[in-house]
C-alpha cells in the first residue's frame, strides 16, 4: 500500500477529478441542457400526473431535488462510512450510480421519455456529488498538509483537461455528425454514453491505488446507529471551533455566488445577452483551459502568501465578474467580445476558489479519523448555497426582469465571505 504523502497516490487521487469533471462540463453545463431544450421546446411535458408547461423548470427542479437529497444522505452516510471505514466502498458506489444513470440518459430521446431524462438526470447528480463527499474526504489521508494546496490544484487541473478533451470530441460528433455517419440527436446520445464510461473507465485508476479502512476499524454490527453517534459528535465539534465554524460560514457565502454563477452563466449569456450557442460552448471552453492556470497560479501564491490572503485575492476578482456582468446588456457592441473576457476572467478563478477552499479546510480539521464526517459538512453547506444562490437568482430576476441585478447581488455574498475571511485566526498550516 502507498504510504501518505507519496506522489504516486497522490496523483491516483487526483485523477479521479479526471474520470467525474466530464460529467460536470458536458452532462450539467454544455450538451444535456441544450438537448433537453432542444427535445422539450414547445412541448407541454407529463410527470408525476402534472402537466408542466415550462420543461425547463422541472429540469430546474429535478436538480434541486438531488441536492437536497444529497444534503441529506451525504451526513448520515459518511458517519456510517467513517465508523466502519468504508469511504471507497461508498465512493465507488456513487461512482458507478452516476455514471450508469449518465449512459442511461441514451434511452432519452422524445417527449414520451421524458421521465428517462429526468429520472436519470436526478441519479446522476446524487451520484456525482454524494461521491465527491468521499473523495475529498482522502485529501487529508492522501497528502500532509503542506502537500495539500498543490494536491488539491492538481485536481482541478487534471479534471479541467480531461473535460475539455471530451467536451471537444463530443461537439466533433454533434457539429459534423454527417462525417460518422449519424444524426446530430444521435450525436448527442452518444456523448452521454461516452461520458459514463470516461468517469467509470478512468475512475478504476483512482479506486486501484486509494486505501481503504486507513485506521483499521473494525465495526459492530450496530453500525448504523454508531454512525449517527459519530455524525453527532463531529457536529459538536465543529460548532465548538471556531476557526472551523467561521470558515463554513465563508464557504457558504462564497459558494453562494460561485455555484449560481457556474449554473446559470450560459442562461444568462442567452436569455440576457441574447449570444448564439456556439458563442456560450466557446466561452464555456474558454473558462476550463483558462482554470487550468487559474487552479496552478494560485496554488503557488497560497505558498507564498497563505490560504486565507490567496482566497481573499480570488473573492475580490469573483466581485469584479459579477461587476462587469452587471454591465453587459445585448445592445452593447461587440457584447460576444466582451462575454468571452469576463469569462476568462471567471475562468482564472474559478478552479482557484474551489481548490483553495478544499485545501484550506481540510488544513484546519482537528486530528481526527472522521475525514468524511467532516467533509459531509463541507459538502452541505455547498449544497445549501446552492439552493439559496439560485432562490435568490429567481426571485430577483421575477421581481425585476432582469439577470442583471441578480448577478450583481452575488456581488454582496462574495463581500460577506471576504469579511467574515478577513476576521479568521491563523492556524499552524492556515496563515
Amino acid at each position: 500500500m502507498l504510504q501518505k504523502g507519496d506522489k504516486k497516490l497522490i496523483n491516483s487521487w487526483a485523477f479521479y477529478d479526471w474520470a467525474n469533471s466530464v460529467y460536470s462540463l458536458v452532462i450539467a453545463t454544455a450538451v444535456f441542457p441544450l438537448y433537453y431544450s432542444a427535445v422539450t421546446k414547445d412541448q407541454v411535458v407529463n410527470f408525476l400526473w402534472m402537466e408542466w408547461e415550462h420543461p425547463d423548470t422541472l429540469y430546474s427542479y429535478a436538480l434541486s431535488f438531488s441536492f437536497l437529497v444529497v444534503a441529506f444522505i451525504s451526513p448520515i452516510l459518511s458517519g456510517i462510512a467513517d465508523y466502519t471505514g468504508s469511504k471507497k466502498k461508498f465512493m465507488r458506489f456513487f461512482c458507478t450510480l452516476g455514471s450508469l444513470s449518465v449512459m442511461s440518459l441514451y434511452f432519452f430521446d422524445s417527449i414520451e421519455t421524458v421521465w428517462i431524462g429526468i429520472v436519470f438526470t436526478i441519479l446522476a447528480s446524487i451520484g456525482f456529488w454524494a461521491s465527491l463527499v468521499f473523495y475529498n474526504a482522502y485529501l487529508p489521508e492522501i497528502a500532509h498538509p503542506d502537500q495539500q494546496d498543490r494536491a488539491s490544484a492538481k485536481g482541478f487541473i487534471f479534471g479541467y483537461i480531461g473535460s475539455v478533451i471530451l467536451l471537444i470530441i463530443n461537439l466533433l460528433l454533434i457539429q459534423m455528425p454527417d462525417l460518422f455517419g449519424i444524426t446530430a440527436s444521435q450525436a448527442s446520445k452518444i456523448s452521454f454514453v461516452m461520458v459514463g464510461l470516461w468517469w467509470l473507465g478512468f475512475a478504476q485508476i483512482t479506486f486501484r491505488k486509494l486505501p481503504n479502512n486507513v485506521h483499521n476499524r473494525k465495526p459492530e454490527k450496530d453500525y448504523i446507529w454508531k454512525g449517527f453517534r459519530e455524525l453527532k459528535i463531529v457536529a459538536k465539534q465543529v460548532v465548538e471551533n471556531p476557526t472551523l465554524k467561521r470558515f463554513l460560514i465563508s464557504f457558504f457565502l462564497l459558494s453562494v455566488g460561485v455555484q449560481t454563477i457556474i449554473l446559470l452563466a450560459t442562461i444568462f449569456g442567452s436569455s440576457e445577452l441574447g449570444l448564439a450557442a456556439i458563442d456560450l460552448i466557446i466561452t464555456v471552453l474558454l473558462i476550463q483551459i483558462v482554470a487550468i492556470f487559474g487552479a496552478f497560479l494560485f496554488s503557488r501564491i497560497s505558498e507564498m502568501k497563505g490560504n486565507i490572503m490567496a482566497l481573499k485575492i480570488t473573492i475580490f476578482i469573483w466581485m469584479i465578474v459579477c461587476f462587469c456582468a452587471f454591465l453587459l446588456h445585448k445592445e452593447l457592441p461587440n457584447v460576444a467580445i466582451y462575454f468571452y473576457a469576463l469569462g476568462g476572467i471567471l475562468g482564472l478563478v474559478l478552479g482557484a476558489i474551489q481548490s483553495l477552499a478544499r485545501s484550506t479546510y481540510s488544513k484546519l480539521l482537528p486530528e481526527t479519523q472522521d475525514h468524511a464526517t467532516y467533509f459531509s459538512f463541507y459538502d452541505v453547506t455547498e449544497k445549501i448555497a446552492i439552493v439559496l444562490g439560485t432562490l435568490v437568482y429567481g426571485f430577483l430576476y421575477a421581481m425585476t426582469d432582469s439577470m442583471q441585478w441578480s448577478v450583481l447581488s452575488l456581488a454582496l455574498f462574495f463581500l460577506a465571505a471576504f469579511v467574515v475571511l478577513s476576521t479568521m485566526k491563523k492556524t499552524k498550516y492556515v496563515q
